[in-house]
């Protein structure tokens, strides 16, 4: 081989070495930044969808707790079924309705979790969405004096209705064992482990992070603490145009995932799921009443469908199944 032939070979192989080297050190200066900055973006859009819906939902909450009634009337929601009918039709009977405050049940349950939770006294329990403290106060008189009910709502004007309801509860019941918190439930203003019981009525499915949740309800649960709650999911994929309805958001359906996701997601927080158990009973008469707000999902629905044939209410006991540890659990700020 000639010299001039070996050095164009060399040249060439060295040509394509330093093209490789140079297609490396492009990669790594630039094309890799893009992809980081790419996941930073599609991260930022993200957490702002989640911000939007979150807002969304404050703001149609908001509006409700500063009505003077359960909603726009003097029924649950602008005409629609009254709280009290609600409330009997999940699972309240009448002596638990009777001793909450007047203005505490809003009609916006889709279950009784505080019937799945067989509290005892001094339990402490935990109400996510606590809404006018409904929950927490039928609770609150099954934990006792011994007890402390706590609810969490990340509207600012229910936690003030709540707390106003909490005055009137004190003087009737006799008991100082109830508390509301402002937060969110993505992120608990509640330390470690320090939940025998967690409840939650028709809120989950409206979290736009519900995996988050999960493992929320996991942190704050005592060892051998269990999550009792009523929520809504889904027997089908909704059609596009409910997924976008704001009547269907705040009306807990559009939030809604399948059952089998809500099923992972707890699996996947780390707890221990005891029983998952489907009552159509709830979207039935939420359709047959008429009420206004799901007469407005109905309409976006296809031709001879009803909400309750994609919607169904659930009940879930869940159970954290940890040992104790020595490790310390690290708190949070209550206030």
């Amino acid at each position: 081989m000639s010299s001039v032939t070996g050095r164009t070979s060399f040249e060439g192989m060295y040509h394509a070495i330093a093209k490789s080297e140079c297609i490396t050190q492009f990669s790594t200066l630039f094309c890799q930044p893009i992809k980081k900055d790419y996941k930073a973006m599609r991260d930022i859009n993200t957490d702002r969808e989640h911000d939007d819906i979150r807002e969304k939902v404050r703001d149609g909450y908001a509006r409700i707790a500063d009505s003077k009634t359960s909603c726009c009337g003097p029924s649950s929601c602008c005409g629609g079924p009254a709280a009290g009918d609600i409330a009997r039709a999940v699972g309240y009977v009448s002596e638990e309705l009777a001793e909450i405050p007047d203005g505490a049940n809003m009609g916006l349950s889709c279950g009784n979790p505080t019937a799945l939770a067989s509290l005892q006294p001094g339990d402490t329990v935990l109400d996510l969405g606590a809404g006018g403290g409904f929950d927490v106060f039928i609770a609150a008189r099954k934990v006792g004096e011994s007890g402390h009910a706590i609810g969490v709502d990340m509207t600012p004007e229910m936690v003030s209705r709540a707390r106003q309801n909490n005055r009137s509860f004190r003087q009737s019941s006799g008991l100082d064992n109830v508390e509301f918190r402002l937060g969110e439930i993505e992120h608990l203003p509640v330390a470690d482990a320090s939940i025998d019981v967690v409840i939650s009525n028709c809120v989950i499915n409206l979290s736009p992070e519900k995996a988050q949740v999960w493992r929320e309800i996991a942190r704050v649960l005592k060892p051998g603490g269990r999550a009792c709650i009523s929520d809504l999911a889904l027997l089908r994929p909704l059609p596009e145009s409910v997924r976008q309805s704001i009547e269907a958001l705040v009306g807990c359906i559009a939030g809604a995932v399948l059952i089998d996701e809500t099923r992972a997601l707890i699996q996947s927080a780390g707890l221990t799921i005891v029983k998952i158990e489907t009552k159509s009973d709830y979207m039935k008469s939420m359709s047959d009443w008429s009420d206004p707000l799901y007469q407005e999902i109905a309409r976006k629905l296809p031709s001879g469908y009803r909400p309750d044939d994609y919607v169904t209410s659930l009940s879930i006991i869940a159970e954290n199944s940890r040992k104790k540890t020595r490790h310390a659990t690290v708190k949070r700020a209550i206030r």
